[in-house]
């Protein structure tokens, strides 16, 4: 009897730290699909599709904090060589969407010669910045230490992002090695860094002549600017930009507030000869990964520069 009482009091406490924040579902592929058709009223959501090379892991558990099991989604090309890595940030304003979003992204690429890796992190109706970043990096460091399982190369790894994830992308990408995004105590010594950085309409600084972020990026950040001014810059991937930031592909909407900073960034990656491409696909809303005609664009640009950078 006491052992029962038990398991159910653990049980119990392990619903309410799953439930102690509020999950918005406001964006959703079908939500995307359904303000984008009337502009747009060619378009379909892009249908998954099973590859034969592509082998699947999903709900693998990477992290666990105050009693919330973080989980990824794993999908590798079936070699007998090791991979290079893609981790892939899904988006939705910090706030909402989840890593299943990025699920046919991930397939896709797997299929040509990745192993892909679709990450949930915790948003801002759990925790706020910094901890997703943390997150996203505990990630890498797991699919390092257990890259054998995935057929993964460990020191060919890229993170992608879209949208409020490509700001992340970005972020980790320049801020490798930085100890102020890298969580205490890590009881995984596996480095976090990466070697390239691909950014989907994803800004690049939150407080630009560009930019029209606000009130969801300050719920993220934790105030609005003028409350938290030196947040807003510390978040900012061109704020780390510099010698070391890894090579960088902007894939861009016709939408010009989603890459604020982006130019500014390539002048320090010029300045230092670090190689960076720019894709900006023409009359396209944001969100455009989602939808056809523009997903395979998205997939050609994403292969040919991770193929000239690792292969």
């Amino acid at each position: 009897m006491r052992k029962t009482v038990i398991i159910l009091f653990l049980i119990s406490m392990a619903i309410r730290a799953q439930s102690k924040y509020t999950v918005d579902t406001t964006y959703t592929i079908q939500s995307v699909y359904n303000k984008e058709i009337k502009n747009y009223p060619f378009i379909s959501i892009v249908q998954p599709k099973k590859h034969s090379n592509v082998q699947e892991k999903k709900e693998i558990e990477y992290s666990k904090t105050s009693g919330r099991k973080l989980r990824l989604d794993a999908y590798f090309y079936n070699s007998t060589s090791k991979n290079p890595v893609i981790v892939i940030l899904h988006g939705g304003g910090w706030k909402s969407g989840n890593k299943s979003q990025m699920e046919t992204f991930a397939q896709e690429m797997a299929s040509k010669g990745f192993s892909c890796f679709t990450i949930e992190y915790r948003l801002s109706t759990e925790a706020k910045y910094p901890a997703a970043i943390f997150d996203v990096k505990n990630a890498i460091r797991y699919i390092k230490k257990n890259a054998s399982q995935f057929n993964a190369d460990t020191t060919k790894v890229a993170i992608l992002g879209c949208s409020s994830g490509g700001q992340m992308a970005a972020l980790i990408g320049t801020t490798n090695n930085n100890s102020l995004f890298e969580e205490k105590d890590i009881n995984n010594k596996s480095t976090s860094t990466v070697q390239a950085i691909i950014d989907i309409d994803g800004v690049l600084a939150f407080k630009h002549p560009e930019s029209q972020e606000g009130t969801v990026a300050g719920i993220w950040l934790g105030g609005s600017y003028e409350e938290k001014p030196k947040i807003w810059e510390e978040a900012s991937a061109l704020s780390h930009t510099d010698k070391s930031t890894p090579p960088t592909l902007f894939i861009n909407s016709s939408k010009e507030r989603f890459h604020a900073g982006r130019d500014d960034m390539i002048a320090i990656l010029n300045q230092h000869k670090i190689y960076n491409e720019v894709k900006t696909i023409q009359n396209s809303p944001h969100s455009f990964w989602f939808l056809n005609p523009w997903h395979d664009e998205t997939i050609t640009y994403t292969t040919h520069f991770l193929n000239k950078i690792f292969k």
